[in-house]
């Protein structure tokens, strides 16, 4: 990746790709393809068609939209002519939307379809600066004179002079681009306050291309299914540059509801995951295995039980012979039809954004597929460290990529510094010097410690260990990614700061509990009532139990209280990318937390 600006990356990998399927998408019910070479010339077309609707070089455009081409086509063009996007979650609220576009002061928003049109009209006289909205759908009311279809900007652009003499006029337009200059404010989803635009420049972007195309192992030859939002900044420099750097083809899935048949269609041979994803297809294969013959279900935990015992040597470097023929065993007869349901040419996920399980490691390690955690930071452009392929150590966040420096200050706490860091938030100098100090140092606010193979291990946040009345230190995210080991449980929030002993909020798994119910012959009206069954709550307190009886006395969960509802985003408990907002939580229950506590 020999560039110092985004839009010489486009011209360069299309160049060397130009007839090789960039990527597979949906139109309609119908899966189409594009060339690399097909997609730079839609990506000039719409880059002509923005400037002739009179948007300029750090003009700010907006982005609303579900994983799609055009979302792609939208942010290459948008750097093409030294415009600055601003991508949001196609879920936030049109309030959320319209304080970071009043923020921004945006000139113009791309939005995907008639739901987002109306979010963004509903504001749109509210922001003096905001002067056209340009919709990917074609069916769309456009009484509005604001409004333009994308099709039309396209058709706009591809009518301007030749092909050869638009291509000049976008390489004058290239040529005066800096590395220095913003492509893209990409707003935090604010799990701990209101959002901060963090500033990434075309010098951080490629400087993390780089330092991941050499950490995560690529070639031409893969074909990668991208699920994860575009608009969140790991998706984006993975799936958007570092892959399609590559030479690798892309399927675009619309949403995880159409993930299953999309794999099993495309075989994909690497992807991005989020742990929730892994969690939920290994509780799927357990789950389905528990209405399988007893001979069946004995014959599946050998092998499970062989198959992690296989991977924590090789993981460790040790070999067994025995181990290793009882393995080869499993993997013929159980754990290769497992690996065939999820992908049989899978070879590896990096998975990223909250911390990955040792056993949910394990169980896709021990099927033949690499599960890889990464770690990152909106503000490091984001990828920080990644696992290597065939030099995983479970429960790490591997090696730095090889372009950054890192230390763990005296408290823990990890820093990082490089070409990647951000060049600040948007209009919030105190913001910035909060997190990024004269010597250039991001500090991260997570915990960090270095493992004898030289990889981070991430232990918690740095605001949010708990501290109890006798004053012990609890890291609350490991006992929370424990206890969400048990199928029963979807979410687990500790609490325990300044309290005499831990408790916990958890959110049920209904599908895992009415089987419960049905094996002990309860009856039922409601779902709730199963929250509040003795039998329902004495078996999953046994779960809970055993999952940490390795922590200390004071870290495990003493009482524990099921809400009757999962967590959602339109209910403000998630943030847009799946985070637990903690302190939304906390205030939410807080009388049934003081049940808890006997208040």
């Amino acid at each position: 990746m020999n560039f110092s600006t985004i839009p010489e990356l486009y011209y360069s990998v299309c160049k060397k790709w130009s007839n090789k399927i960039a990527y597979n998408y949906l139109v309609g019910e119908n899966w189409e393809e594009i060339t690399y070479t097909d997609f730079l010339i839609q990506v000039e077309c719409f880059a002509l068609g923005l400037m002739e609707l009179g948007i300029h070089k750090g003009d700010r455009i907006g982005v609303i939209s579900e994983n799609r081409l055009e979302w792609l086509v939208s942010v290459a063009a948008i750097s093409l002519i030294g415009a600055i996007d601003v991508p949001l979650f196609p879920n936030l609220t049109s309030k959320q939307e319209a304080d970071i576009f009043a923020d921004c002061q945006a000139t113009a928003i791309i939005v995907s379809n008639s739901y987002q049109l109306n979010k963004v009209l509903d504001f749109k006289d509210d922001i003096s600066s905001l002067r056209h909205i340009i919709v990917m759908n074609e069916k769309i009311d456009d009484s509005n004179v604001y409004v333009h279809r994308m099709s039309e900007i396209l058709q706009r652009g591809s009518t301007i002079k030749t092909p050869e003499e638009r291509r000049s006029l976008l390489q004058n337009i290239r040529v005066k681009l800096n590395k220095e200059d913003i492509v893209t404010l990409i707003y935090t989803s604010g799990t701990t306050g209101e959002p901060k635009g963090v500033m990434l420049t075309h010098k951080n972007l490629i400087a993390n291309g780089i330092g991941s195309k050499a950490s995560i192992i690529l070639s031409d030859k893969d074909e990668v299914v991208s699920f994860l939002p575009l608009c969140h900044c790991f998706e984006r420099m993975v799936s958007a540059y570092v892959v399609f750097a590559a030479g690798a083809t892309i399927t675009l899935a619309p949403s995880v509801e159409t993930l299953v048949p999309i794999m099993q269609k495309f075989q994909p041979t690497f992807m991005t995951v989020v742990p929730k994803f892994l969690d939920t297809v290994k509780k799927k294969i357990m789950s389905a295995m528990e209405k399988e013959s007893i001979a069946k279900q004995k014959i599946f935990n050998w092998a499970i039980n062989v198959g992690s015992k296989y991977v924590r040597n090789k993981l460790a470097g040790k070999s067994n012979p025995l181990v290793n023929t009882q393995y080869n065993l499993a993997y013929k007869l159980v754990l290769s039809k497992l690996r065939e349901k999820v992908g049989k040419n899978l070879v590896q996920f990096i998975s990223g954004g909250a911390a990955l399980s040792a056993e949910t490691t394990e169980f896709f390690e021990m099927i033949g597929i690499q599960c890889l955690q990464g770690y990152g930071l909106t503000e490091a452009s984001p990828v920080v460290s990644v696992c290597r392929l065939g030099e995983n150590e479970i429960g790490t966040i591997g090696k730095p990529l090889p372009n950054l420096e890192i230390k763990i200050a005296e408290d823990g706490e990890l820093l990082i510094k490089g070409d990647s860091i951000m060049k600040g938030y948007w209009n919030n100098e105190e913001a910035t010097n909060d997190v990024i100090d004269k010597d250039g140092w991001l500090y991260s606010g997570d915990i960090a410690t270095m493992t004898e193979r030289g990889n981070l291990k991430i232990t918690d946040r740095k605001k949010y260990i708990l501290v109890n009345s006798g004053g012990k230190n609890i890291a609350p995210q490991v006992i929370e990614n424990v206890i969400s080991q048990s199928k029963y449980i979807e979410h687990c929030v500790l609490i325990g700061d300044n309290r005499e002993y831990c408790t916990a909020l958890l959110t049920p798994n209904y599908e895992a509990i009415r089987k419960l119910a049905e094996g002990f012959g309860i009856e039922y009206n409601e779902e709730e009532e199963l929250l509040n069954n003795k039998k329902i709550i004495a078996h999953i307190k046994n779960d809970i139990d055993y999952l940490q009886k390795d922590f200390s006395k004071f870290e495990r969960i003493r009482k524990f209280q099921f809400l009757s509802k999962v967590f959602s985003i339109e209910a403000g408990e998630l943030s847009p990318k799946l985070s637990v907002k903690r302190h939304v939580v906390e205030k939410k229950y807080s009388e049934l937390i003081d049940l808890m506590y006997g208040q």
